[in-house]
């Protein structure tokens, strides 16, 4: 029997800012409580960048005009944080106004392990350095976490992982450092440590896409309110994964898409060094050198 997961991130309610129509936000949230109960999901999934932030009175009304939409979905619902949720928030004004707690979770659903990678989503603006932080605990807790499951694990997370790239991308096309957690690479290495298949999945970087690193499949989802794809029209992406002995992902709205996956359990053969830097290359230039 298998389980579905409705899949809604980056609602952006707010003003429309750049391309994201948060003025829609709402509207496209009632539509959204309807797609769940149409579509039969077991569990929803809120990726996080709920609101486009100002300050942290409007952003406090901001969360909580989301919070009331999403009391119209009829399943559970489990929240994570986005950059903009707490950029003038901390993680106890969101678990305050979504009723839940906001750390790393794991929960149990069908025959599948659902991993709440709830990471440091704040953005860090300092005279010397703005972007994310991966902080050490959320990687300890990740590998950790990898190492202990016994299932097929779907990991979810705001900010991806993977590293893909972002050519194309409206907002991180020239900024791909502010698209992904700098040292990712420790991410992935925290998931490699399962002994099972994985899947992961994010928001943050408004687009669908699919990428496979280490014999690991990366999706992220489309933004509700996102128009850079649209013609300026929001996406309304909602989601729906279906797990059982296969992996299926649909997007509908304007932007729609859909993915179907057998997870296996298959790791890579780690990557070469750089060409000029393998011992070998070092070791023949070392030998021309003494002859």
């Amino acid at each position: 029997m298998s389980t579905r997961i409705a899949i809604v991130t980056d609602i952006h309610h707010g003003k429309p800012s750049t391309a994201k129509r948060g003025d829609m936000a709402l509207p496209l949230m009632e539509e959204f409580s309807r797609y769940v109960r149409d579509g039969g999901a077991d569990l929803v999934l809120d990726l996080g960048d709920r609101i486009s932030d100002e300050n942290r009175d409007t952003d406090l009304r901001l969360e909580a005009e989301v919070a009331e939409a999403f009391r119209a979905v009829d399943a559970p619902i489990l929240h994570l944080n986005g950059n903009h949720d707490r950029d003038h928030l901390e993680i106890s004004d969101n678990e305050e106004i979504l009723g839940q707690s906001l750390d790393h979770g794991v929960i149990d659903i069908g025959g599948w392990r659902i991993v709440l990678w709830r990471a440091d989503s704040r953005i860090r603006r300092t005279p010397d350095y703005s972007g994310f932080v991966l902080t050490e605990p959320d990687v300890i807790w990740l590998s950790r976490t990898m190492q202990a499951t016994d299932r097929p694990t779907l990991v979810v997370s705001h900010v991806p992982i993977s590293g893909h790239s972002q050519v194309g991308n409206y907002y991180f096309e020239n900024n791909p450092a502010s698209s992904t957690y700098p040292m990712a690479e420790r991410a992935r290495a925290a998931l490699a440590r399962a002994k099972v298949p994985v899947v992961c999945l994010a928001g943050h970087v408004h687009w669908n896409t699919v990428t496979t690193v280490d014999g690991i499949t990366h999706l992220t989802q489309q933004s509700l309110t996102e128009s850079f794809t649209t013609e300026g029209e929001p996406a309304g992406a909602m989601g729906m994964i279906e797990l059982g002995d296969s992996f299926k992902w649909e997007v509908v709205g304007d932007d729609p898409f859909a993915f179907e996956t057998t997870p296996r359990h298959r790791r890579w053969t780690p990557p070469l060094p750089s060409f000029a830097d393998h011992p070998e290359a070092r070791a023949r230039r070392a030998a021309a050198a003494a002859s």
